[in-house]
């Protein structure tokens, strides 16, 4: 039971909201944060308080909460042409010109788009678009799925079965097919005496071993988030794209990069691969696609899988699948905007300037007793809490430290997020050098004052 008023903001938001991915403890202690608005990169809420979310909303605000070209977008779309499909063909103009956009800065010498309505639905598309090549192309049984363990995918049937997380098994989930590899985190998964590259060799090893075992003539596809975002922000290990891609492709079995929060700027480049040094065979995109401003996933295929799909739906006269607001003119011309904001107004060229201080201030809160590890990639972050560093022990999960660390945060003016023991920054790209100072200060006396706590 909320400890609020009972026609206060937070028990009316406890009396009919019904929450997703939200610690239900924190929501009956001190009540759900009622946001009205934001400026650049902070949000306030319905008592006037002003929180810089280290978060940008959920990776994806990352041109801040008030962007004016983007509203104006908006707006101009919606005077123009305020929404339609992209069925039985028809679709905007502002969908054409989307796509070419996208084939443009892929890194794909030519491409095609299929668009949905959030990252959820592209990896699920995917799967689909995967299943349906295989029975058109005489292999009905290549439907098997390759994900990793920790990797984040969505929360569709399908994406939550690739999804390799534990939680997904109060759904009975996943659905047979799904296999989940060793997450490739050297830190946390290598052994004793064994070298990054030793262990690197090792997860290409484990890849040749399952594709062994189950028959590299049953599995459709690989999908790996260039960092894993949801995971806790893992980098891969040195050297493992190089590693496993090799492999994939002897087996004919494609890489899909899932990029719904790598893509477009998050780790200084416009995408995850680029910054890995690999072309996948098809790429899954999301959240910084319209910079948080519309709900919209697309699926960019490379020309090999374009050329595949494109053959067998005509061989059935279409491809049956689609969204009603897939394409949405609106969604489409934000889009458009947030691709010209985020690569031509200096926001990747901020990501990347900024990159240095931010791990500077990474590896400086890891100097504490209780952090084991920091890690990261361009403006994505984490710091793991421990109860023994040299051990890499976790605290007991009963503590429940990250919340405890993001409660605090929050009671400091900063949003951070809780994943695992660790703790997640992903601020916006418009951050200036004072405000990530004030960043990494508020991190440090709520991580103090948690520490303390907990011993």
């Amino acid at each position: 039971m909320t400890k609020h008023p009972a026609n206060s903001w937070e028990a009316r938001a406890d009396a009919h909201s019904f929450y997703g991915f939200t610690d239900l403890p924190t929501v009956a202690d001190r009540g759900t944060i009622v946001l009205t608005h934001g400026k650049g990169p902070y949000v306030y809420d319905v008592h006037g308080r002003s929180y810089l979310d280290g978060n940008s909303g959920l990776w994806n605000m990352v041109a801040g909460f008030d962007h004016p070209g983007l509203i104006a977008a908006a707006k101009a779309q919606y005077d123009t042409f305020p929404g339609y499909h992209a069925f039985f063909g028809r679709m905007s103009d502002q969908t054409v010109m989307l796509s070419e956009k996208l084939a443009e800065v892929s890194p794909f010498e030519r491409a095609k788009v299929f668009y949905t309505n959030s990252g959820s639905e592209a990896n699920d598309t995917m799967v689909k678009m995967l299943w349906f090549l295989s029975g058109a192309e005489g292999k009905p049984q290549r439907r098997k799925i390759l994900t990793r363990k920790n990797a984040y995918h969505g929360v569709t049937a399908v994406a939550a079965s690739m999804t390799g997380k534990p939680y997904n098994s109060v759904f009975g989930l996943p659905l047979d097919g799904f296999i989940h590899l060793t997450c490739p985190h050297y830190w946390r998964e290598g052994r004793d005496g064994e070298s990054e590259a030793e262990f690197t060799a090792r997860m290409a090893q484990e890849l040749e071993d399952v594709i062994a075992a189950e028959g590299a003539d049953t599995i459709a596809g690989f999908f790996a988030e260039p960092v894993m975002g949801a995971g806790g922000v893992i980098p891969p290990s040195a050297g493992y794209f190089q590693a496993i891609q090799p492999i994939l492709k002897k087996h004919g079995i494609p890489l899909i990069a899932d990029e719904v929060i790598t893509g477009f700027g998050r780790t200084g480049n416009t995408w995850g691969c680029e910054t890995y040094d690999f072309v996948p065979d098809a790429i899954i995109s999301s959240k910084n696609l319209t910079a948080g401003f519309f709900p919209m996933g697309a699926v960019i295929l490379g020309p090999d899988l374009a050329d595949r799909l494109q053959a067998a739906s005509e061989a059935i006269e279409e491809f049956p699948h689609g969204f009603t607001a897939s394409g949405h003119p609106v969604g489409c011309a934000i889009a458009l905007k947030a691709i010209d904001v985020v690569m031509n107004e200096g926001l990747i060229d901020n990501v990347q300037a900024l990159t240095p201080l931010f791990e500077e201030g990474l590896a400086r809160i890891a100097e504490k007793a209780n952090i084991g590890e920091w890690r990261g990639k361009g403006l994505m972050g984490a710091v793991e809490a421990v109860k023994d560093k040299d051990s890499k022990t976790p605290f007991d999960g009963s503590l429940s430290v990250s919340e405890r660390i993001a409660n605090a945060c929050t009671d400091q003016g900063l949003i951070c997020r809780p994943l695992g023991q660790a703790v997640v920054l992903c601020p916006a790209f418009i951050l200036t050098e004072s405000q990530m100072d004030e960043m990494f200060d508020k991190l440090n006396r709520a991580l103090d004052g948690v520490f303390a706590e907990v011993g």
